[in-house]
């Protein structure tokens, strides 16, 4: 069996051919067994106390933000998986509408089950076909939900990839740049409409820490010049948060809100195209039990964002464990955001 990387951020699973890194692989010895038993031991037993510790402090904030959604309809993109499907679940506690939006209707359809399954009689759970990775596709589903939903409360923008080999979208763009920022674009130009006759309304998008290494080069958006799996998701999240921030400029005095958010180091199977060498699997194993977050964990602030009566009216800002975070700079550009902004408008189709 094949082991992954899992780290922060959401489910999706592009069509198209996977990436391998080769690594040379040593032949063990007995005095790499003993001190791998010893990462093993120590990380357990770290991991353990600051699990306790982190999932107390959790506890506490998931009671602060607790809010009751009856009544209220939520998408969720990517929501089959991973921190999707963890929101999904504590919405439906909440007695939530939710719309799994999900490129797999079969495996979305699975964890509608599932969830219905662990909610019992609280909220409901709807499952429609959303392919980020194809403008049609995001057309199609924003027709369905404007014909068939009333109204539309929150909109979270979940789904992601992260650090896929080279390929491109039905529509021709790089695929991180076009799932993770693209996409989500189209799709909430589509729904403002629903979302403004809604309000008060949220929308939440979910970037990441690694937008730090990230930049934003209008000379070669599309990777064609050069391309990195690990810059182009990080351009990919600094290109989230700095929608976000022209978003809210846009939507003032609307009674929409959008804020943005990183969920931490979460283990999900985001990190299904890196592969681990096998000596070293087990050492990882341990201490992502022990350090990173759970998909529960991973899934608060995303719940406190569009739930929490803390940040009502709160809107261009950036979280991280349900507080808000200072960003760099680079993620505070209005310039870079609104020409982002522009670029972004005729690359999905908007302006000819």
């Amino acid at each position: 069996m094949r082991s992954h990387i899992l780290l922060p951020s959401r489910c999706y699973v592009p069509s198209g051919p996977r990436g391998v890194l080769s690594v040379a692989r040593p032949l063990p010895t007995p005095d790499m067994a003993l001190s791998s038993s010893s990462l093993l031991l120590a990380a357990a037993l770290g991991g353990g106390i600051i699990l306790v510790l982190r999932r107390l402090m959790s506890s506490n904030v998931r009671a602060a933000a607790s809010a009751l959604m009856r009544g209220k309809t939520v998408i969720v993109t990517g929501a089959n998986c991973g921190i999707g499907k963890a929101t999904a679940a504590e919405l439906l506690r909440r007695q939530a509408r939710v719309i799994l939006a999900c490129r797999d209707r079969g495996r979305a359809e699975e964890a509608a089950r599932e969830l219905r399954l662990e909610a019992g009689n609280t909220g409901e759970v709807v499952v429609k076909e959303l392919d980020l990775s194809s403008l049609r596709s995001v057309r199609r589903f924003c027709q369905e939900v404007l014909k068939e939903e009333p109204r539309l409360d929150v909109l979270i923008n979940n789904a992601g990839i992260f650090q896929c080999p080279y390929m491109k979208t039905e529509d021709g763009f790089e695929m991180q740049f076009g799932v993770n920022h693209l996409g989500h674009f189209l799709l909430t130009h589509l729904l403002l409409g629903l979302l403004k006759s809604s309000a008060p309304s949220r929308i939440v998008v979910v970037s990441s820490k690694l937008y730090k290494y990230g930049e934003i080069n209008f000379d070669d958006l599309n990777s064609e010049k050069s391309y990195s799996r690990s810059f182009g998701y990080s351009r990919s999240k600094l290109a989230n948060i700095l929608y976000t921030r022209e978003l809210a400029r846009r939507l003032e005095g609307t009674g929409v809100t959008v804020n943005s958010l990183h969920p931490g180091i979460v283990r999900t199977n985001l990190g299904r195209h890196i592969n681990i060498p096998t000596l070293i699997k087990p050492v990882f194993h341990a201490v992502s039990w022990a350090f990173f977050k759970t998909p529960e964990e991973g899934a608060q602030t995303s719940v406190y964002l569009a739930t929490s009566p803390d940040v009502e009216g709160v809107s261009g800002k950036y979280f991280g464990d349900c507080k808000e975070e200072e960003l760099l700079p680079k993620a505070t550009d209005d310039l870079v955001a609104r020409k982002l902004w522009d670029i972004s408008e005729v690359m999905v189709g908007l302006i000819k």
